[in-house]
């Protein structure tokens, strides 16, 4: 049993195999990654759809720059900035990342894959950082995730006072590589139209 799903009841057997998998955050980071590369090499993109595709990963980057600029991880609560939007602006960028590429590649199976990669696992992602959220912060967490949808903002403009950080955001999950290399694999899609 990971520590991320440690204060869960115990599931054996193929069930507890696929909560243990779909927890796996190096697997799903892993995995993330290098559907981009595959996205690029198999992709048989038009002028339309890798010019909207593009759009949207910049779009996703830009989102994940905005909300990691925010983040003071297990030590603050960010309710602010694109926490004021959705509780986990990361995942919203990590999102429009997704759709862009799905829409960039021009294939077919692309929709089916990404499809696939979500739901096995961001509801478990998001699941477990409610959990450790509300142990970590309790009621003002509570408060917050009550008006504050998951991933899918209900409006467009956030709240709160301007305590975005670019070195903070530098510093948060490797943002300047991981967007480096995002846009490395949508240029490779954009050399093929």
């Amino acid at each position: 049993m990971s520590k991320r799903t440690a204060d869960l009841p115990p599931l054996s057997g193929l069930a507890g195999l696929l909560r243990e998998l779909r927890h796996q955050e190096a697997m799903r980071q892993g995995l993330g990654l290098a559907l981009m590369p595959l996205f690029a090499v198999l992709s048989r993109p038009t002028p339309v759809l890798f010019m909207a595709g593009a759009f949207i990963v910049v779009l996703g980057c830009l989102v994940r720059i905005y909300a990691s600029g925010y983040i003071v991880k297990n030590r603050q609560l960010a309710t602010d900035g694109p926490y004021s939007l959705v509780r986990h602006p990361l995942y919203t960028g990590n999102l429009l990342v997704l759709i862009g590429f799905t829409l960039a590649c021009g294939q077919w199976w692309a929709i089916l894959a990404a499809g696939a990669f979500w739901w096995f696992y961001y509801p478990t992602a998001i699941e477990y950082e409610d959990r450790k959220l509300h142990r970590i912060f309790g009621a003002p967490w509570e408060q917050w995730s009550q008006t504050v949808p998951a991933v899918i903002p209900r409006r467009c403009w956030a709240t709160g006072p301007a305590s975005w950080s670019l070195m903070t955001s530098v510093r948060q999950n490797a943002e300047p590589i991981v967007i480096a290399f995002t846009l490395i694999c949508i240029g490779w899609i954009g050399t093929r139209v």
